[in-house]
């Protein structure tokens, strides 16, 4: 970070500036809340510098709103990169499958949950059981039948993701492809994103959302925690068997 306003990236994973790069410059055609991407290439990405604030009740509202608007923007399909982005699509440091499929379950088992609770037990974070546990509760999800639309996702917001400057919210460093709305609604709940009525208010106010869908929360989580569980330890391994559980009893 320097002193003419701008921040400058070079992460380590192959081709990931221009892929966060991508997801930005997609998710900012449906709010300027999103950062400004000033310049990139293949191993670097200059972004507008944030001077980061408290948060506000006020601001968190905002966010709520804008994060609907950009949900709505849409995606031509589930697991669908930025139009024109052909390259991986990472969370965090990890790259994961974006193929655009019609099926969201199908989607959200094969392409976002199975893969990292596999790469999980590899690590040895989550055992045979857990993992079983975890299936069932992916099968559980496919037959509920859920059909939601594909929405434009930042993909990983968690807290750390959603800056606070001094004009309000600014969304940084996505995953950025076509999902269902509540998976992003979840992270922030998962990571304890600040003023979080007011996040959901807000989003309410632009898109409101069925009766009871915070209960179906957990069943959102588990793809954050098993990129977690795959990274991070144990302890997210058994908090994913935990958040399968709650799905299992919930659907």
């Amino acid at each position: 970070m320097d002193t003419s306003g701008t921040f400058t990236k070079r992460p380590n994973e192959y081709r990931a500036a221009a892929a966060e790069a991508a997801g930005l410059r997609w998710l900012r055609q449906a709010s300027d809340v999103v950062v400004e991407v000033l310049g990139a290439d293949d191993d670097m990405l200059t972004l507008r510098r944030v001077q980061a604030v408290r948060p506000t009740p006020e601001a968190a509202r905002v966010a709520g709103r804008e994060l609907a608007r950009i949900h709505d923007a849409g995606a031509e399909a589930f697991g669908s990169p930025p139009p024109g982005w052909d390259g991986p699509n990472y969370i965090g440091r990890q790259e994961q499958e974006c193929t655009p499929t019609d099926d969201w379950a199908g989607f959200y088992a094969r392409q976002r949950v199975r893969p990292f609770a596999e790469k999980a037990v590899r690590a040895g974070n989550l055992d045979a059981a857990g993992i079983a546990i975890v299936d069932k509760a992916l099968a559980a999800v496919a037959a509920a039948g859920f059909e939601p639309a594909p929405a434009r996702l930042h993909g990983d917001l968690w807290a750390g993701n959603l800056l606070f400057g001094p004009d309000g919210p600014v969304l940084i460093d996505p995953a950025a492809h076509g999902g269902h709305r509540q998976t992003d609604l979840a992270m922030l709940a998962l990571f304890g994103a600040p003023h979080l009525d007011e996040i959901r208010a807000g989003y309410e106010e632009v898109h409101p959302l069925p009766p009871r869908w915070l209960e179906l929360t957990e069943i959102h989580q588990l793809h954050p925690l098993a990129v977690h569980a795959a990274s991070h330890g144990p302890s997210y391994g058994r908090a994913l068997v935990a958040a399968a559980r709650v799905t299992m009893s919930l659907l």
